[in-house]
C-alpha cells in the first residue's frame, strides 16, 4: 500500500520530506567500466564498437557499416505496421511537429542609443545524435519526441543509435524513425554507442550533441562525454503529481497514478486532494485496477514503495506542496485548472483538467514528453527546439558609437590589470579622426 500522509498530523513535515527524499534510483556504479569503453572507442574505433557489439549485443558484423540500418529494412518495418498503428504514428508526429514548429526562438537587432548595433541569431547545432533503447522496449513515441524537435530546429543530420540485441530491432522503432525523419540509424548501442557520437571512428562522423534515455552505462556515458557534446539531461525514474478533487471518478484518477507507475518499479505516483473519502477510494480502485495490467508486478511494486496519498484540509494548501514535490508530469484534475496552475512555478508538464490525463501527453498532445525528474524542474525544462540550437550575439560599433562607449571600457579594463583589454581600445579612440 502506498503512504498515506495528512497535512494534519504532528509528524507530517517529515514524512513529506521522507517522500521527497526516498532514493528511487540504483547505486550502480559503473563510471570506470564506462570509462575504460569510452576510451576503448576513441583509441580504436571501428575495432573497438565491433568488438563491444559483439561482446554486449551478441551481434556480429565484419565492419561497422554493416550495423547501419539500410532502406530495405525501414521499408520492411513500415511495411510490418497495421494501418491504425501507421495513422497513429503520423497523427502524434504532426502534432508534435505543429507544437514544436511553434517554439523556433527568433532572433532580433537594434541600434541603441549610443548608436551601436546589437543583435542575437539563433543557429542550429550540425549533428544530433539520438539515443534510443532497445531490446524488448519499443518506444516509437521517444523516437518522434526526439528526433522532430531536431528536425525542426534545422539540425541536418540526425543520428539514431539503438542496441540490437542478437541483431533485433524493433520495426516500430525504425518506422517512427522514417516518419520522424532522421537521416541515420545504426544498431550499436550503450555507452559505446554514445562515445562514437561524441568522438566519432572512422565510419561514424561525430555529433554535437546526445539526448535520449538510456540504461546506467548510457546515463554514465552522456556524463562523461558532456563537455565534448552537448546533452539534454540524465533522465531518472518517471513521477506523477494529480490533485484531484472528490468530482473526479477514482478509477480514472487511480488509472492516471497507475500510467507512470508501471513505467518502472522506481517510478513515483503521488495524489493530493482534499477529500478523505475521496482518497480512501482512489486507495481502492488502484488496488482493484492494478489486477487488470500486464505490467501489474512493476506497477505493484512502485505504488507500494515510492506511492503517496496525501489529504489536505482545503485545496489553498496545494500550491506550494506542489512546488515542492516539483513533479515531472502533473496533473489538475480540479475546477478551475488555470487558476491553480497560475499558482504553481515548479512541474516540467501540466495537464489542466478532468480529460487531460498524463498519458495523452505521453503520445499524440503535441508537446515534448522528455521532462525533468528527480525535482530538477525546480531549474530545468523538457526537450524542445531550443536543445538543438545555440545563441550567437553581435555587435557593431562605427567610429561613433565606439567611441561613446569605449572610455568605459577602458576604466573597466585597467581596473581588472588587463592592458592588452584596455590597448584594444585607446588604440582606436587615439586614431578616431
Amino acid at each position: 500500500m502506498a503512504a498515506r500522509l495528512d497535512l494534519g498530523q504532528p509528524d507530517f513535515a517529515a514524512r513529506f520530506e521522507a517522500v521527497l527524499d526516498a532514493k528511487r534510483e540504483s547505486d550502480v556504479n559503473v563510471a570506470d567500466s564506462v570509462s575504460q569503453i569510452i576510451g576503448d572507442v576513441r583509441s580504436r574505433g571501428d575495432a573497438a564498437l565491433l568488438e563491444l557489439t559483439e561482446r554486449f549485443d551478441r551481434l556480429k558484423a565484419d565492419k561497422v557499416a554493416a550495423l547501419a540500418v539500410t532502406r530495405d529494412e525501414i521499408d520492411h518495418a513500415l511495411s510490418q505496421l497495421t494501418p491504425e498503428l501507421k495513422a497513429a504514428l503520423e497523427t502524434a508526429a504532426t502534432r508534435i511537429r505543429s507544437f514544436h514548429e511553434k517554439q523556433r526562438p527568433e532572433g532580433f537587432e537594434y541600434t541603441d542609443d549610443d548608436g551601436v548595433a546589437l543583435g542575437m541569431k539563433f543557429s542550429p547545432v550540425d549533428a544530433a545524435g539520438l539515443y534510443v533503447p532497445g531490446g524488448k522496449a519499443a518506444y516509437p513515441s521517444s523516437v518522434l519526441m526526439n528526433a522532430i524537435p531536431a528536425a525542426v530546429a534545422g539540425v541536418e543530420r540526425r543520428v539514431i543509435v539503438v542496441p540490437a540485441p542478437d541483431g533485433f530491432v524493433s520495426p516500430m522503432v525504425l518506422a517512427a524513425a522514417a516518419i520522424a525523419g532522421v537521416t541515420e540509424i545504426w544498431k550499436i548501442g550503450g555507452a559505446q554507442a554514445v562515445a562514437a557520437l561524441a568522438y566519432g571512428t572512422q565510419t561514424i562522423q561525430p555529433v554535437d550533441k546526445i539526448v535520449g534515455p538510456g540504461n546506467a552505462y548510457v546515463a554514465a556515458a552522456k556524463r562523461q562525454v558532456y563537455g565534448k557534446v552537448g546533452i539534454d539531461s540524465i533522465a531518472g525514474p518517471s513521477e506523477i503529481l494529480v490533485v484531484a478533487d472528490r468530482d473526479n471518478d477514482p478509477a480514472w484518477i487511480a488509472a492516471d497514478l497507475l500510467s507512470q507507475a508501471e513505467h518502472d518499479e522506481a517510478a513515483q505516483a503521488i495524489l493530493i486532494t482534499d477529500d478523505t473519502d475521496f482518497a480512501d477510494a482512489v486507495d481502492r480502485a488502484v488496488e482493484t485496477t492494478l489486477s487488470t495490467l500486464e505490467r501489474e508486478a512493476v506497477a505493484r511494486q512502485s505504488w507500494q514503495d515510492n506511492g503517496a496519498i496525501i489529504t489536505i484540509p482545503t485545496m489553498e494548501e496545494m500550491p506550494p506542496l506542489a512546488d515542492r514535490i516539483a513533479a515531472e508530469h502533473l496533473e489538475l484534475a480540479v475546477a478551475d485548472p488555470r487558476k491553480w496552475a497560475d499558482r504553481i512555478r515548479h512541474a516540467g508538464a501540466v495537464f489542466l483538467g478532468r480529460y487531460t490525463p498524463e498519458a495523452i501527453g505521453d503520445y499524440v498532445a503535441g508537446p515534448n514528453h522528455v521532462l525533468p525528474t528527480a525535482r530538477t524542474s525546480k531549474f530545468s525544462s523538457g526537450l524542445g527546439v531550443a536543445d538543438f540550437m545555440k545563441r550567437t550575439t553581435m555587435v557593431e560599433c562605427d567610429a561613433g558609437s565606439f567611441g561613446r562607449i569605449a572610455p568605459a571600457g577602458v576604466e573597466l579594463a585597467n581596473a581588472e590589470g588587463l592592458g592588452a583589454h584596455a590597448l584594444s581600445m585607446t588604440i582606436r579612440m587615439n586614431s578616431r579622426g
